[in-house]
């Protein structure tokens, strides 16, 4: 069966269903699942521990075999190949969505099929609850028909079938089986709950044929017809997985515990919904047409902001809208020895200022192309925005989540003045009841105080914080947002003084690190990928399109087999950090859909 070898991050697709999300390897191998929601307890963890995680494998008996995967065109449905001299098997994995009126039970299904020859096929179900630390007992049920049924003696509850002319068998901990195929024939495993209802092989058809519908239906939503419009809609497509039907939150990333530093112990819980990047999310959504899933994450950000204390907002929630646990350590070992793995996040009780820029920036946009306002909504904005006016000057942890003493961080005073002017914008537009008078004087005081405080006349250039030591006069890759939200003009010869100042000294040939300061934690991190597609839009904002563009193509090579990316690239190209990455693929889409359109016009457009 599998090697115990630990298969790179970049080699994985990903599935889903809207609750949780599944890794397959290049080997076909399932070595990531938490079940039943993303934030619950893993069943299959071996990509962070290749003795205790469990797995679920599927390996044709083809060692020559070429290997390759793609998505099924324009849904999250993955197929593996393996073309051997022999024989060719096809697997086909999905999660399916169903209905949103119907309660479907949670499913994976995989489906086997030989397409040429014969080969044998050798299965094993490898579950390990409860974040590796429980492998119960397996034991098969008996076969109705065609099926055979298997169970794993745990409280969670998994049930797997078989659907063929084959027997699982249990093996310890584990169910397995052998299966030889000939050209024509399907076998189909579905891993479910135990008391879900058997499908005869038209009924998993019938799953299967849906559950294509379901997404084909879903992406041609899509109003990009642009250049990379497969990448561009392929990012879509992730963000909508990290989506959740139910409760309408997103989340950051479908991981936990994946390294930014190789053997290193920044490895972070990202399966939450932070405020910050979930608006982003619903930028990238709106602009390419997707209105339902911004409306729905606006209801559940309302919602946040209803019943939050004089509207101070976390930092981030779990899926429901509950608090996020804080770090508790894990006993696996990391991928490549990266630990301590912790699941929580300490950050949530962290001070963060640009959130509430971000979720203004969000609301604005998703009352101009969603839909309005309640009356009760906009209310729960005045006491944001009140609450903006009276803490913009008080210093935070920064959009980077520094584990260290708080600071007056530019990115975080830019984004309390676009809280300001998009809550200014939206009353004016809308002709809503609010305090334009004090919120306006804010915003021109923001302004200033930026101006004043935070761009250098001996550097000639804008710095990351207020102060006087050498990394607070450092450059940020977070400035690169200052022209995308419309602080100041991309083509402003302040702005190009330091997107020249972030070129220099944060950009490796086009891949831009966050910063380059020490943050108190051991371990070189990779270059931030977000910040390299946000690089590429403001050098096309700039009007430097032939510049943005290669750079922009050369990022788009280094996206893994599927057009999926982590949250860093290594020097050596290699992924790190947790995957796939929201903060990522929303960015890409913007930088896309700036740049294809200044191409198309011979040149930028400040503000579009």
């Amino acid at each position: 069966m599998v090697e115990p070898a630990t298969t790179p991050i970049a080699d994985h697709g990903a599935i889903g269903n809207l609750e949780t999300i599944a890794l397959v390897d290049t080997t076909g191998c399932i070595d990531y699942l938490c079940w039943p929601c993303l934030d619950s307890a893993t069943v299959f963890a071996r990509l962070l521990d290749i003795d205790k995680g469990g797995h679920f494998a599927i390996e044709p008996d083809l060692p020559d075999a070429r290997v390759v995967q793609m998505y099924l065109p324009e849904t999250n449905i993955l197929m593996t190949r393996w073309m051997g001299a022999q024989a060719s098997i096809d697997l086909v994995d999905l999660m399916p969505v169903g209905n949103a009126d119907e309660d479907v039970p949670s499913r994976l299904v995989r489906r086997i099929t030989c397409t040429r020859g014969e080969a044998t096929i050798r299965i094993r179900c490898a579950p390990r609850f409860d974040y590796g630390t429980e492998g119960r007992t397996a034991s098969v049920t008996g076969r109705e028909a065609e099926v055979s049924r298997g169970r794993f003696d745990h409280e969670c509850g998994l049930a797997l079938a078989l659907h063929a002319k084959a027997s699982l068998v249990a093996d310890g901990c584990d169910l397995t089986a052998e299966i030889v195929l000939a050209e024509g024939d399907t076998v189909s495993l579905v891993l479910s709950n135990p008391d879900d209802v058997s499908l005869d092989a038209e009924a998993l058809d019938a799953v299967v044929e849906k559950d294509i519908a379901y997404w084909r239906t879903w992406s041609r939503q899509s109003l990009y017809r642009g250049r990379w419009r497969e990448t561009v809609e392929r990012s879509a497509m992730l963000l909508k997985l990290l989506t959740s039907r139910k409760h309408g939150s997103i989340a950051a990333a479908a991981t936990f515990g994946l390294p930014e530093a190789p053997g290193g112990v920044r490895n972070w819980d990202y399966r939450a919904t932070w405020i910050r990047d979930s608006s982003f999310t619903v930028y990238a959504l709106l602009r390419l047409g997707f209105q339902d899933e911004a409306v729905g994450f606006m209801h559940w950000a309302m919602d946040r902001a209803q019943s939050c204390s004089k509207g101070h907002l976390g930092v981030m929630y779990a899926l429901d809208g509950g608090e996020v646990a804080s770090e508790r350590k894990l006993d696996l070992n990391g991928f490549e020895g990266a630990n301590p793995i912790v699941v929580g996040n300490d950050a949530n009780g962290q001070t963060q200022h640009d959130i509430y820029g971000a979720l203004l920036d969000a609301t604005y946009l998703g009352s101009k192309y969603g839909e309005p306002l309640a009356h009760d909504s906009w209310q729960a904005i005045i006491r944001v925005v009140d609450h903006v006016c009276d803490t913009w000057r008080d210093p935070d942890s920064g959009i980077w989540e520094v584990r260290g003493p708080d600071k007056e961080y530019l990115h975080s005073r830019l984004m309390n003045w676009v809280a300001v002017d998009r809550a200014v914008r939206l009353a004016q537009k809308r002709s809503l009841p609010a305090p334009l008078v004090r919120w306006s004087e804010t915003r021109t005081e923001i302004s200033d105080d930026i101006w004043a405080n935070f761009w250098n006349d001996d550097l000639g250039r804008f710095v990351r914080a207020k102060g006087d030591t050498p990394e607070d006069k450092a450059v940020d890759g977070a400035l690169l947002m200052m022209p995308l939200v419309r602080f100041i003009g991309p083509t402003d010869p302040k702005w190009l003084a330091t997107l020249k100042a972030i070129g220099d000294d944060l950009s490796d040939d086009g891949q831009v690190y966050r910063y380059r300061i020490d943050d108190g934690l051991p371990g070189q991190e990779g270059t931030f990928v977000a910040c390299s597609f946000w690089y590429v839009e403001c050098l096309a904002r700039a009007g430097r399109l032939d510049e943005a563009r290669l750079n922009f193509e050369k990022l788009l090579a280094h996206g893994n087999h599927l057009g999926l990316f982590a949250e860093e690239i290594a020097q050596d190209g290699t992924f790190l950090g947790n995957f796939p990455q929201a903060f990522s693929h929303l960015a890409l889409i913007s930088a896309a859909f700036y740049l294809d359109r200044a191409l198309n016009d011979g040149g930028p457009r400040a503000w579009a």
